[in-house]
């Protein structure tokens, strides 16, 4: 008799851990569509996990983020001409602006939850050292065709595409990309041949599980197994395996001379996964720490470092 209740206890205790386990796979499921599938309706993105309140954290591990799809939201105010190039992941809308005499050509990147229009502030101070600028909305973002976003995986074949139609037209081809953009300009030079002169990278996250990781830890809550799973997800969703999503591994196969910035208040991306992205960056490589910077534009506390860093990398790199 007692073996017999023992027996029933044992598959009571499996039939419930089958249970929960395939819950949670539905909830991880559910929340990889949405944090990889922009919505059209109209609205706000959920905010970042470390602005939320703890009502608004529980609503979101239980229904998801708000997710709608980014748009752009200025325009340049310097001349400017809208391109459109054709990606393996759709057509991209581009913002080319030229400047006489050009010393190069800077194709910038946005990141996560973003557009092009973010990053006008770059362009228009890479205009005034005397480098022509392009700005793309990648495959399912801003102006650009589509609704599905990666995190970097699938956007590295629009990164090669943008600089290979630079080089294409002639003279260096600078990248300058942050977050997401810049896991995607490491993936398309590692994995996909593309050799730009030179990278300007702020931010890149370690992995993709890490950067899962890092917004369960800053909704104070266990990030296992729910991180896991929504990595796993996340790739069977869109065809990739999202745990080779490593931008540290990347960084070893990348020749290309990069200048790494980062910020030592960032709640998203950590020390130590900057700390082995730079160690791992296989070419000539700098970095430079923005204090009390966050996830952030690091113009926006710390302009006149930015500026400098910037201004002093890019004429060295076309003399490597």
């Amino acid at each position: 008799m007692r073996s017999q209740q023992v027996l029933r206890y044992g598959r009571r205790t499996l039939v419930l851990a089958a249970v929960v386990f395939a819950g949670l796979n539905v909830v991880a499921a559910f929340h990889a569509w949405r944090f990889t599938h922009f919505t059209t309706e109209a609205g706000t993105h959920t905010e970042n996990p470390e602005q939320l309140t703890p009502l608004q954290k529980l609503g979101v591990l239980l229904t998801g983020i708000r997710n709608p799809k980014p748009v752009n939201r200025q325009r340049p105010a310097f001349p400017y001409a809208t391109l459109h190039l054709n990606s393996p992941n759709g057509r991209l809308e581009c913002w080319y602006g030229p400047v006489a005499h050009p010393r190069g050509t800077v194709a910038l990147f946005h990141g996560y939850t973003s557009s092009k229009s973010k990053l006008l502030t770059e362009a228009a101070y890479f205009r005034r050292l005397g480098y022509s600028v392009l700005l793309t909305d990648f495959a399912g973002n801003g102006g650009s065709s589509g609704n599905v976003c990666t995190v970097g995986h699938h956007e590295a074949a629009d990164v090669a595409t943008v600089v290979r139609w630079l080089q294409r037209r002639g003279g260096p081809v600078f990248v300058y990309a942050n977050s997401m953009g810049a896991v995607a300009t490491l993936r398309a030079e590692a994995e996909l041949g593309v050799h730009p002169t030179a990278n300007v990278l702020e931010c890149p996250y370690g992995s993709m599980l890490e950067t899962a990781q890092s917004r369960f830890r800053s909704m104070h809550v266990p990030s296992f197994p729910m991180a896991n799973l929504l990595v796993f997800w996340g790739g069977v969703e869109n065809n990739f395996w999202a745990f080779n999503l490593n931008a540290t591994r990347y960084a070893a196969r990348v020749t290309t001379p990069t200048l790494l910035l980062w910020g030592t208040a960032d709640p998203r991306v950590t020390r130590p996964e900057t700390d082995a992205i730079f160690a791992a960056l296989a070419g000539p490589k700098q970095r430079q720490d923005f204090a009390g910077s966050g996830h952030e534009p690091y113009w926006r506390r710390h302009r006149a470092l930015w500026e400098q860093t910037i201004r002093n990398f890019l004429p060295r790199t076309t003399n490597l």
